[in-house]
């Protein structure tokens, strides 16, 4: 007759309302970060696919033999795509010296120049794809330490009230004692997605940032060939 009060006490929604103040702001900032972290997730999973989806289309594209000018030219001046940023970089440093005799002095000052625009467009996109990913890390290394702080604070609750009332019986520690264990079931909850979403994420950023760095490889080829064959004409 008396354990449906008691499991209706050890409800979540009752252990959060009676839950000491302290214990209680513990739930509430890993409930947030939780929330925090998913949002971030659920954001990067999309624009990661549409990233990688956006470099399958444009690596097809350059698999039809199409020339890269006009390939560029099809993504206009200021692509948002990474992939064709690249080619845009290269196409429009070329552009400047197309029809134009090289010395080997500007030879070198093109090849710098774009090596450095092809740098800069790299970092530039690693640093848009690390985005949010260092909150992501934040929760998944606080958020054990803070329900772990909201469980200490729970069991202090518990002795305290075997104090005040001399008495170990299980109805008069339960309710601080589970409260303790629901701020840390809360921190691990907001941690563990978290930190496998923070590794996942991470691989994936470096292998399409090698993409990239590959891509850029390719187009320094592609114009150091063309700069000999200039240079070579030119003799």
């Amino acid at each position: 007759m008396e354990t449906a009060p008691v499991a209706e006490s050890l409800s979540f929604i009752d252990l959060f309302v009676h839950a000491d103040w302290v214990v209680k702001s513990v739930m509430i900032l890993l409930a947030l970060g939780s929330l925090w972290s998913w949002a971030i997730i659920i954001d990067k999973s999309l624009k990661l696919s549409k990233l990688n989806k956006e470099a399958a289309g444009f690596e097809a594209e350059l698999s039809s033999g199409r020339a890269l000018e006009d390939i560029a030219a099809k993504h206009g001046t200021q692509p948002s795509a990474p992939f064709p940023k690249l080619l845009v970089a290269v196409t429009s440093a070329w552009s400047d010296y197309k029809g134009k005799t090289i010395s080997a002095t500007q030879g070198d000052l093109l090849v710098a120049q774009i090596d450095r625009e092809l740098n800069h467009v790299i970092a530039t996109e690693a640093d848009a794809m690390e985005d949010g990913l260092s909150l992501l890390a934040v929760v998944a290394t606080a958020s054990p330490f803070v329900g772990l702080f909201g469980t200490v604070w729970g069991i202090m609750n518990a002795f305290s009230a075997i104090a005040s009332q001399g008495d170990t019986n299980l109805a008069t520690v339960a309710p601080a004692i589970s409260e303790a264990l629901f701020a840390t079931a809360i921190g691990l909850g907001a941690a563990i997605p978290a930190y496998i979403a923070y590794n996942l994420f991470n691989a994936k950023v470096a292998r399409f940032s090698g993409r990239l760095e590959g891509f850029a490889d390719e187009l320094m080829v592609s114009v150091t060939r063309r700069l000999g064959d200039k240079l070579g004409g030119a003799r």
